[in-house]
């Protein structure tokens, strides 16, 4: 896709490499405030740029991400070279959230979004075990495990990926759900679902086996229950080079052995 860019605002994820690039590139092609920038280029890894897409969140801003981290799918390729060519070419990429309810003791209800996974984690020795229900209908009544997590097709080669999860093509309207060390039921790997649906977490035997709540940086101690769906109100637009898109990156991690 051509678009015409004539500004860019540089953000830099505080790292030395990543201070460096932004002024160099703000010297080459001159830097705007993020809210005046027709796109915002991300200097970092892949948890600044997420960091970035929520920041900009609804706000009609292009996110264009140059690799200055220790960790890159999200990103394209470091160069100072025609950054304008490249961006004006880039493909774009609609990502929306999931919205993570919680309900503890402690804090009641609280709200946070993700755009890679929420996940549930045993908070000590004891293993948790948790009820899945999916669209109000139970399909798990007992898992028992050290963790559960829900991931978007963007975070799906992140903690998802670790865990043995499946990796999703960001256009496409699923969701991973993914166990982590499942005990019981052994032979259970998790499951793809339909974008619309809510997942909902109960914990089982939750003073004997807690567990905490993470939505990408936000943690939730001690939850009694989790609710996850897609925020399908809000969006963030991220750019891939035209010839590194998310699907070719996606094909290249599948075949590598």
């Amino acid at each position: 896709m051509n678009r015409k860019i004539e500004t860019f605002a540089f953000l830099s994820s505080g790292t030395p490499d990543s201070d460096e690039a932004q002024h160099d590139l703000a010297r080459i092609y001159g830097h705007a405030e993020a809210r005046d920038a027709d796109v915002i280029v991300a200097l970092g890894g892949d948890g600044f740029m997420l960091q970035t897409l929520q920041n900009y969140m609804n706000q009609g801003k292009m996110i264009y991400g140059m690799n200055r981290g220790s960790v890159g799918f999200l990103m394209n390729e470091y160069s100072e070279a025609g950054l304008k060519e490249r961006v004006e070419a880039a493909h774009a990429e609609t990502i929306r959230p999931l919205k993570m309810v919680t309900e503890s003791v402690e804090d009641g209800e609280f709200t946070a979004f993700a755009l890679n996974e929420v996940s549930l984690l045993r908070q000590s020795y004891q293993a948790a075990k948790i009820r899945i229900t999916v669209d109000d209908k139970v399909r798990l009544e007992e898992l028992i495990c050290d963790g559960v997590m829900v991931a978007t097709p963007a975070g799906s080669t992140a903690y998802n990926l670790s865990a043995q999860g499946p990796i999703i093509p960001l256009d496409a309207r699923l969701l991973a759900l993914t166990p982590v060390s499942a005990f019981r039921p052994r032979r259970w790997r998790g499951a793809l679902l339909p974008n619309r649906v809510t997942v909902r977490f109960d914990i089982l035997e939750p003073e004997k086996r807690p567990v905490n709540a993470v939505a990408d940086h936000t943690e939730v101690k001690s939850v009694l229950s989790v609710t996850v769906e897609e925020a399908s109100h809000l969006r963030a637009t991220i750019l891939f080079d035209k010839n590194h898109s998310w699907n070719e990156r996606i094909l290249k991690e599948q075949f590598l052995y």
